[in-house]
């Protein structure tokens, strides 16, 4: 039989306890930090052969502060999930997600009568377009946070398939974090650790094309294999009973569904289009940035007329087809706001929350209906929350002992006098291992290429390399650690338990990891564009 694994909470109370004790056994250190301009951004980066001691800061009590000081560091991320919450439950009490999901069902099931998909199955190809969709967002735009919007949606249209929420997941989360992983354009990690150092804008993106292909496909064969045997025995799911809380969402036959379009929905309709219009007028060509390369469109204008036409078309059938006009116009401007104007978390939690207001009118509620249903959603979140909490007090407590840059620099002089090949997987190594304890790639960036890069120099191996290195260590384990506040948010929001995520999802993380070793080899043997 085996053990049972602890509570999420008590995995992370007790790395928090280890962090404390590490204060006491490290000898504390610090780099001295100098800050630059890195594409047109200030960043602080660490000067080389700077590190020196400093007086100990061993922990004690402060593990008792760690929760409040962990929810002060991942506000943002905190207050976004409360918003998202609340937001969609406004939505669902509408029963507009889950008439969209069954009409996107049936007409998925339309396409069987043809021989070609029958044989590869609709929902084979669903998942796999899903997932592309998601990992090109990871590897263009550096899509992470934005995943915790659209893991709301995709879980119960998983669900609604036949197969489980985590199946749902790796739909969204894990497709966008592997897309991050073999990013060819993501400015947040290869656009900060090219220009620390020292490399053209986006180069190599050839090969990084060829890495981002293979990672994609391999996931995608993954989840693939574990949802056909979830969808003929779903029992085999390890979240089949937590999952009834979804099922049971959805219990409820549509046939009690009232088709009808309230005259709030008609207000709302010409309220969003005028705004709509105005900021057409404000905004009529939108640049988008894509790598080194800038094209300028008519974004809002044109996604604004689609709008009035598919959102007239929409009420005309029922308030519940105006409503996911909404989410579908609202996830449209989501692309839009990231990609061409530099929006994040405020941002979205702004469209989101109007999102949610809107839907809410448009169904024909009340604005305290509206509020009643916002604060049920953000309930929802709360243990979600607290996990991220818990997990931002994982890094406060090794800031606060002073242990992270003497872990940063004894990994660093590990890879002594060892062959290239050898030094590039160390470096590979190393960076896994700090992203275990610093999971933002941008400040991982900051801290290790300007040691990286130079020794790169020494040993004989290409920068552009050792980016990859940096790059692939920065990206798989974001899956696994409980220090990425924005994978206890996609779990909470999921349901899915930290504890059994780890117990799953630990052999693809092996799969990706040696993969990584793999695809770091022909950067060293073969002369590759750009490298």
């Amino acid at each position: 039989m085996l053990k049972k694994i602890p509570h999420t909470y008590t995995i992370i109370s007790v790395i928090i306890l280890l962090c404390a004790l590490l204060s006491w056994v490290i000898p504390a250190g610090e780099y001295a930090r100098e800050t630059l301009v890195v594409n047109g951004t200030e960043r602080t980066v660490i000067i080389d052969n700077s590190f020196h001691a400093v007086e100990k800061t061993p922990q004690t009590w402060q593990v008792f502060t760690a929760l409040l000081r962990g929810f002060e560091q991942q506000a943002g991320i905190i207050a976004f999930l409360l918003i998202i919450g609340g937001a969609f439950q406004v939505m669902n009490s509408s029963r507009a997600i889950d008439v969209g999901i069954f009409s996107f069902l049936g007409y998925t099931q339309s396409l069987e009568r043809y021989r070609f998909m029958r044989r590869i199955g609709v929902n084979n190809v669903i998942i796999a377009l899903v997932m592309l969709l998601f990992s090109l967002f990871g590897a263009v735009f550096g899509m992470s946070e934005e995943t915790l919007a659209f893991v709301i949606i995709v879980i119960p249209l998983a669900i609604s398939m036949g197969y489980d929420s985590i199946t749902g997941l790796c739909m969204v989360y894990v497709a966008a974090h592997v897309g991050f992983s073999g990013a060819m354009l993501n400015p947040f990690t290869i656009g900060i650790a090219q220009g620390l150092s020292g490399l053209p804008l986006f180069s190599g993106i050839e090969y990084r094309f060829f890495c981002w292909l293979v990672l994609t496909v391999v996931i995608i064969a993954c989840v693939l294999v574990y949802a056909a045997r979830i969808k003929r025995n779903p029992r085999l799911s390890p979240m089949y009973e937590a999952d009834a809380y979804w099922r049971n969402r959805q219990g409820e036959q549509l046939e009690q569904v009232v088709y009808s379009t309230p005259v709030r929905a008609y207000v709302v309709y010409f309220l969003v289009g005028l705004a709509l219009v105005l900021f057409s007028i404000c905004y009529p060509r939108t640049l988008f940035s894509v790598g080194d390369r800038e094209v300028a469109l008519y974004a809002v204008p044109v996604c604004s007329l689609l709008f009035l036409v598919l959102g007239w078309l929409g009420l005309r059938k029922s308030s519940h087809f105006f409503i996911l006009t909404l989410l579908a116009f609202t996830v449209v401007f989501l692309v839009i706001g990231v990609m061409g104007y530099g929006w994040y978390l405020p941002e979205i939690s702004g469209i989101f929350l109007a999102m949610g207001i809107f839907a809410g009118f448009a169904a024909g509620k009340d604005a305290d209906g509206i509020i009643k249903q916002f604060m049920d959603g953000a309930k929802d979140m709360l243990s979600a929350a607290i996990v991220v909490g818990l997990a931002g007090g994982i890094i406060q407590v090794l800031q606060d002992g002073r242990i992270i840059d003497p872990i940063l620099h004894g990994l660093a002089s590990l890879l002594g006098e060892a062959g290239r090949m050898v030094s590039l997987w160390g470096m590979y190594v190393i960076q896994t291992l700090i992203n275990l304890i610093i999971p933002s790639g941008s400040a991982k960036a900051a801290l290790t290429m300007p040691i990286m890069a130079p020794f790169s120099d020494v040993i004989g191996i290409s920068r552009q390399a050792t980016v990859m290195a940096y790059q692939f260590g920065d990206g798989f384990t974001n899956m696994l650690t409980p220090t990425s506040a924005v994978l206890m948010g996609a779990l909470g929001i999921a349901r899915i338990p930290y504890e059994v995520w780890i117990k799953w999802f630990w052999k693809i993380l092996l799969v990706l990891i040696l993969l990584g070793f793999l695809l770091l080899v022909p950067t060293v043997l073969f002369n590759l564009p750009g490298f």
